[in-house]
């Protein structure tokens, strides 16, 4: 047995992870000495913990750009652009998660120190699945990003929804996770190694290969439980009750964490281990990102609760990514397109924040406040937080000048140059469009309740919550109109084989 020698483990590559869960391990210890009334330093510590990790984030960002991508582990892991573009998207979440919940929690008599650092662990699974370059670590990573959600997801407890929702969200993702272990194992069978560098040799005919029909089956297994974590249809009913019984915070952290570490792992899982078999996924993931499109944009439209239908709008833009995915199977346009499912992840982050947050400044202590009618005469009372909102609906419509738009755009582009010849991509690319416009009805309905129908428009803004809302509308608004230098961070965000 070949032992990993101190050169290939390589801790300085992985610090931003390992610095972000230290300090979630210290942070369980040091917050049994805070007083329930002071639970919001637990936060603040929290974010400083974030601040470090960003911060060596951003050392190792320039190490990149001078000396290129390095693996670690025995290259079970990787550092190139693709996994740092993602760190920064799950580490600007996180932030944005905490001030979110930073007032929520007292409000709803739910301010336990342990939230916060629930929140460093499956941020550092989200961190670890960006760099995964071996399914072992595939798994451990999305372990470690799950676990602390099922917890949170529960965590308005003794409310029955909350319960239910950790229980749902709990059994189907344990479910979900068996798919992927017997995927990995049937993979380690065919190829002989879960080393994804290791697999692809082995299925191209480069190395041992004692059954590659066996690897392939893995391979579709290992699609069903990453199609769970990202909420792709068929593996999406999980998502509307779990989304709507979860404290909002909660809700808006996963709705974006849970679905870009999802498709961190699918993109670099299927373009780096199965090229070879692309014609097989390609044809697989396009289907179901046309499926994921038609079913999340028509049956929001009968949502009248604005967190159910934020959930299906959730599994609708989840079969946008998936089209990026369907299209990066031609070599000759995997860089766009890969470039352009993370950056769809960056607008998709900041809007949806975004608009959870207006839903937890209008959400009542009793959680009631988040139906549509709620929205009504909010442009009157409060029409600053009207005008983002109507901004977060035009991003998540992809109507200029807004992120969505220039994300759309960047993944449709993709696509086109994919459909070439291939009319499978065509029509999924002809249903996105479609479904874009299907989308406007839900999304433009809250403009129209804010704007132009008489209500008492009550919010609530406090102050960490009013500088999460700037930051996401300020995000989304600039992303829109001079979208050139994340783009140009986008296009550097390109896959890179460990080893």
């Amino acid at each position: 047995m070949n032992l990993p020698t101190l050169e290939s483990i390589n801790l300085a590559a992985s610090l931003p992870v390992l610095i972000l869960a230290g300090w979630a391990c210290l942070l369980t210890a040091i917050d049994l000495f805070i007083s329930p009334e002071r639970k919001h330093w637990t936060a603040w510590l929290a974010v400083l913990g974030l601040l470090a990790s960003g911060v060596a984030l951003g050392f190792e960002a320039v190490a990149y750009s001078q000396r290129g991508a390095v693996s670690a582990f025995g290259d079970m892991a990787v550092v190139d652009g693709f996994a740092l573009f993602l760190q920064g998207v799950f580490l600007l979440s996180a932030f944005l998660g905490i001030l979110l919940a930073l007032n929520y929690l007292p409000r709803h008599n739910i301010e336990r120190g342990e939230y916060y650092t629930l929140l460093l662990f499956t941020t550092s699974g989200m961190m670890l699945m960006a760099m995964a370059a071996d399914l072992i670590v595939v798994f451990l990573a999305l372990e470690l990003l799950s676990l602390p959600l099922y917890v949170l997801s529960g965590f308005a407890h003794p409310r029955l929804d909350s319960e239910e929702a950790a229980m749902k969200y709990f059994l189907l993702g344990a479910f979900a996770s068996g798919f992927l272990v017997y995927g990995i194992a049937l993979t380690y069978g065919g190829a002989g190694t879960t080393l994804l560098s290791g697999v692809v040799e082995a299925l191209v005919g480069g190395g041992p290969a004692p059954n590659p029909v066996l690897a392939i089956v893995g391979m579709g297994l290992i699609l069903v439980g990453l199609g769970f974590k990202v909420a792709a249809v068929p593996f999406h009913m999980w998502t509307p009750d779990v989304y709507q019984g979860a404290p909002t915070p909660v809700t808006a952290f996963m709705s974006v964490g849970a679905k870009a570490g999802g498709f961190a792992a699918l993109l670099r899982v299927f373009l780096i281990a199965f090229p070879a078999t692309g014609d097989t996924w390609g044809v697989v993931i396009a289907i179901i990102a046309a499926l994921t499109m038609i079913l999340g944009n028509v049956v929001a439209i009968s949502q009248s609760n604005v967190k159910r239908m934020l959930a299906y709008s959730s599994i609708a833009h989840a079969g946008y990514v998936l089209v990026a995915v369907a299209a990066a199977r031609y070599p000759e346009v995997e860089p766009l397109a890969v470039s352009a499912a993370v950056f769809y992840l960056l607008t998709y982050a900041v809007t949806n924040l975004g608009a959870f947050a207006i839903v937890i400044a209008l959400e009542r202590d009793d959680g009631t406040g988040v139906e549509v009618e709620d929205f009504a005469g909010l442009a009157k009372t409060r029409p600053w937080l009207a005008i983002a909102m109507t901004l977060f609906m035009l991003s998540l419509t992809g109507i200029p000048p807004s992120a969505g738009m220039v994300g759309k755009f960047f993944v449709f582009q993709a696509a086109v140059q994919a459909s070439v010849g291939d009319p499978l991509i065509l029509t999924v690319t002809i249903i996105g469009v479609l479904t874009s416009v299907i989308s406007a009805f839900y999304y433009l309905r809250i403009p129209v309740m804010m704007y132009f129908r008489d209500g008492e428009g009550q919010a609530n803004v406090q102050p960490a919550l009013g500088v999460a809302l700037a930051l996401t509308a300020l995000a989304t608004f600039l992303l829109g109109v001079v979208p050139a230098p994340f783009l140009q961070m986008a296009r550097h965000a390109l896959l890179t084989l460990a080893g």
